[in-house]
């Protein structure tokens, strides 16, 4: 089948941009040279819904080096960049994306790459996997296993192997050290801030930020608007992370008291309805609302839409809500990705890393192709640190090694006091 895109014309500005994330992308590059002399994915079809940007044409090209047939398509409607999708399809990759996309032509994309037959899946929000358990679960036999990106799909695939309704492995890659203590916090603050300023040019210094959720994400982006002169709010369910939140100097309460002070709320929990009907009620005229969870699930659009007696785009990528109290929220990108949909995602170094683990865990999974049950697993630690050791590498930094002295002393429990 050939290549859904938007805009053919825009693959030589795509391969520009493609380049240049390639430049910040040392560890993917050096995985991608040894790749093309190994060849692990010889004769293998592998089908990527991932985010359509520079950064995955890089993880493409490397799949490709490693002699597979890879095909992607769109993990998210308004994610993708549309010359990037051109010039991978102008390389000969088949390629389903189109920014914008409806919710049809999404999962229609998504079965154009299942009619493909691929022996390994790579996810983010876990849509490929999640598809072939519902409608193709033939389809199953042939695949080797799968990967997943990010925490909302992990959640998702830990709740299938947990109900025995998994049929192959999958590997978290979303759950390695080099993933998600740099993708989620460095990448998903600094590109969430991005989005948000791209798309209303806000001073973020002295306005009220009410983040929902402290993981690494939420943690991210509450560090990144402290850092840009924000009083940040933290509503966190877990009471061991908001614990930790107010050790980090954050102000911890219920979002239902949070409301009334916020200037901006940013959703990062990968939950459903956390900006509720009650809460909207709540906010302050002028409140502004975007996501930055996987899914457009996090804040209550159809709520809203019933509060409110008029709606407007009053710029791009953001809709105005007048309540039928006479108070307006803005909401940022429809609620969905705001890092993506408004700004360009993460930074390219910090995406090595994750494509990193990606490429390492496809290689993986065929390494120990037959050897694995249906579960969730994660990339060992050893991979984990090549990776992390890889990336020092390239930055120009050493570190310390323990000396066969140390060694055998954290290895033995004679020696005391």
């Amino acid at each position: 089948m050939p290549s859904d895109i938007s805009l053919p014309s825009l693959a030589k500005a795509g391969r520009a941009r493609i380049e240049w994330a390639g430049r910040f992308m040392p560890v993917l590059a050096q995985i991608r040279r040894r790749f093309l002399k190994e060849r692990p994915f010889k004769g293998l079809r592998i089908g990527a819904c991932l985010h359509v940007t520079t950064e995955t044409a890089q993880l493409m090209r490397t799949l490709r080096a490693g002699g597979a047939q890879a095909v992607l398509c769109a993990s998210n409607p308004l994610s993708t960049q549309d010359d990037v999708a051109a010039a991978l399809a102008a390389e000969g990759f088949l390629v389903y994306a189109r920014r914008g996309e409806n919710r049809s032509t999404y999962y229609r994309h998504i079965l154009s790459v299942l009619k493909l037959k691929p022996h390994i899946t790579m996810d983010d929000g876990a849509d490929l996997v999640s598809t072939i358990h519902k409608s193709f679960k033939p389809l199953a036999q042939g695949v080797i296993g799968s990967t997943e990106e990010t925490t909302t799909g992990v959640i998702r695939l830990k709740a299938m192997a947990r109900s025995g309704a998994l049929l192959f492995p999958v590997v978290a890659v979303n759950d390695s050290k080099t993933k998600f203590l740099f993708d989620n916090r460095y990448g998903t603050g600094q590109s969430t801030l991005d989005g948000i300023l791209r798309a209303t040019n806000l001073l973020l210094a002295g306005m009220t930020v009410v983040v929902c959720g402290y993981g690494w994400c939420g943690r991210g982006v509450a560090m990144r608007a402290k850092g840009m002169g924000s009083h940040v709010i933290i509503s966190e369910v877990d009471p061991i992370r908001a614990l930790e939140a107010v050790m980090d100097g954050f102000q911890v309460m219920p979002l239902s008291k949070a409301a009334a002070r916020g200037d901006l709320f940013i959703t990062v929990t990968g939950d459903i309805r956390v900006i509720s009907r009650e809460i909207f009620r709540r906010m302050k005229d002028g409140a502004l609302v975007a996501n930055s969870g996987h899914f457009n699930v996090e804040i209550d659009l159809q709520a809203l839409k019933k509060l409110s007696r008029a709606i407007r785009e009053i710029k791009p990528q953001v809709n105005e809500y007048t309540l039928r109290s006479g108070k307006r929220v803005l909401v940022l990108s429809e609620g969905r990705l705001v890092n993506l949909s408004c700004a360009e995602g993460h930074p390219a170094a910090v995406m090595d890393m994750s494509f990193a683990n990606q490429a390492l865990s496809a290689e993986w999974l065929v390494q120990t192709k037959g050897k694995l049950t249906p579960r969730v697993y994660q990339l060992s630690e050893a991979i984990d640190r090549e990776i992390a050791r890889l990336k020092l590498k390239s930055l120009g930094v050493a570190n310390d090694r323990l000396t066969p002295e140390q060694k055998r002393y954290l290895a033995s429990w004679e020696t005391g006091t």
